[in-house]
């Protein structure tokens, strides 16, 4: 693995045009999604505060949310992400730019739809893809346009070598078209109805099939395609071992497809299923686990650059919770830890540990290092905007967590608790009751974290605005100059 210089990330040759518009739109949508949770998450706390108008109720709100953030922030995020990569890596230009550009306004015209018809009540009900048949066409027509710019943009290289961030980018558009084509076929009754195609357990199983891999595909191998490219250009050092970075690749994609029926335990699907979802989610601990050491070993002898880059800082902040997380995972899929986890907030805590410990860092550290790149900056506006930033984002997540563990396993030993005759001890109220002193933790976490996103926005626009950076590292040149090859 060697170092070669490489030319600015505005020369002409690339097409970034595209990759400009998606980052944006990042930090955009990151702001809205966050907003629409930190919404709910306040009434959770204080349920009148939907004020009785049924587009603010919880129910519509809240799928409004997860797509928000799952497929605005966080996909914009890899699309802008997987665009630049394979160019720079691939030393060419991105194949067929109009299909590109319609990939940027096909997918904005998704999430709007999303914002205006989830609110609305017109939802297929089904968790991570709740959007109804028309718009699911158009999500398909997008990423299938997504798939011809990247692989042909892949197929076109200058270099004979394919980066390892490039094959996890691929894996991730693979999966995600198979799974979206297989658990959306519904019948439609009506423009904006329609009932799923599958019956019964089926239904659930493709359901959790799809919704287990869209964390899997979507919130982790593609964030780790951002991650195998970002976090050696930051540091100014090569992978720690591309060799582990293969089989971290071979290893999660063979393991993860099957870990969905751990969604199921203690339901009406067959107990050997449940059992294969376990045991294949407790395999996965082993490549989540060696990618995050990868990542974090690319830092070997340069961890003093912690102490003054603080996108650095979300890098491994970011890559400390994806090991937490992951280890979580496989912890919670054992039945018997299932048994005390399920349907409380300790799931909700876990969720989050990965979408804002993991996705949102990685992707923040990720843009601050992208941004200055594309507009020819030398770098942000400001270093100490990004410490704070950095400060209210770790803030708040490990306030939204622990409120949300605390709460969960509060919840779980409660409903499980029973008085010697085999009465319940406690009412669901009680247990309701005794929960929203940390419903207001998650929404102060919540809080920080969208305060810190608004944060982020004034630096970007600053940025922009200012060719002249306020702050300058000293390191900043060689970090720019420096790709993979």
């Amino acid at each position: 693995m060697t170092h070669t210089p490489a030319a600015s990330a505005a020369t002409p040759d690339y097409n970034i045009t595209v990759v400009k518009q998606f980052a944006i739109m990042t930090v955009v949508w990151g702001i809205v999604g966050m907003l629409v949770g930190v919404l709910i998450a306040a009434q959770l706390a204080w349920p009148a505060l939907n004020f009785d108008i049924p587009w603010l109720s919880y129910g519509r709100l809240r799928p409004l949310h997860t797509n928000a953030v799952i497929f605005a922030f966080g996909g914009s995020a890899l699309i802008a992400s997987a665009y630049y990569v394979v160019q720079r890596t691939c030393h060419t230009t991105l194949f067929a730019p109009k299909l590109a550009a319609f990939t940027f306004w096909g997918w904005q015209i998704v999430i709007l739809l999303a914002a205006i018809t989830l609110p609305l009540g017109f939802t297929s009900a089904k968790e991570y893809a709740e959007l109804e048949w028309p718009i699911d066409i158009l999500i398909t027509l997008v990423w299938v346009a997504f798939a011809i710019v990247y692989f042909g943009t892949i197929v076109k290289r200058k270099t004979s070598h394919i980066y390892v961030a490039n094959w996890f980018f691929g894996a991730f558009i693979l999966t995600i078209a198979v799974l979206h084509l297989v658990n959306n076929a519904a019948l439609p009754v009506s423009m904006w109805k329609s009932y799923s195609a599958y019956s019964g357990a089926i239904d659930a199983m493709v359901q959790w099939w799809y919704g287990h891999n869209a964390v899997g595909f979507f919130l982790t191998a593609g964030f780790l395609g951002m991650m195998y490219y970002f976090v050696p250009i930051q540091a100014g050092r090569p992978v720690y071992s591309y060799r582990l970075s293969i089989v971290h690749f071979w290893a999660l994609i063979a393991v993860y497809m099957w870990a969905g029926p751990h969604h199921l335990h203690y339901s009406a699907l067959p107990d050997w299923a449940q059992s294969l979802g376990m045991v294949f989610s407790l395999i996965l601990l082993a490549p989540s686990w060696g990618g995050m050491i990868n990542g974090m070993m690319t830092l070997s002898g340069a961890w003093h650059k912690l102490r003054s880059d603080p996108i650095i800082r979300f890098m491994i902040v970011a890559l400390s919770f994806y090991g937490m997380s992951t280890f979580e995972g496989p912890m919670m899929s054992i039945k018997t830890v299932n048994a005390l986890s399920h349907n409380t907030d300790w799931t909700i805590g876990h969720v989050h540990s990965g979408a804002l410990g993991w996705v949102a860092m990685i992707t923040i550290g990720c843009l601050y290092t992208l941004i200055p790149r594309l507009w020819d900056r030398k770098a942000m506006y400001s270093t100490q905007l990004i410490y704070v930033h950095f400060w209210l984002s770790t803030i708040g997540t490990v306030l939204y967590i622990a409120s949300m563990w605390i709460a969960g396993v509060m919840q779980g030993l409660m409903w499980r608790a029973v008085n010697e005759d085999g009465t319940l001890t406690y009412s669901f109220v009680e247990a309701l009751s005794a929960t929203q002193p940390y419903y207001i933790g998650r929404l102060i976490g919540g809080a920080f974290f969208l305060i810190g996103m608004f944060v982020m926005a004034f630096n970007v626009y600053m940025t922009l605005r200012h060719p002249e950076p306020r702050d300058l590292p000293s390191d900043y040149e060689e970090k720019k100059n420096v790709v993979l090859a």
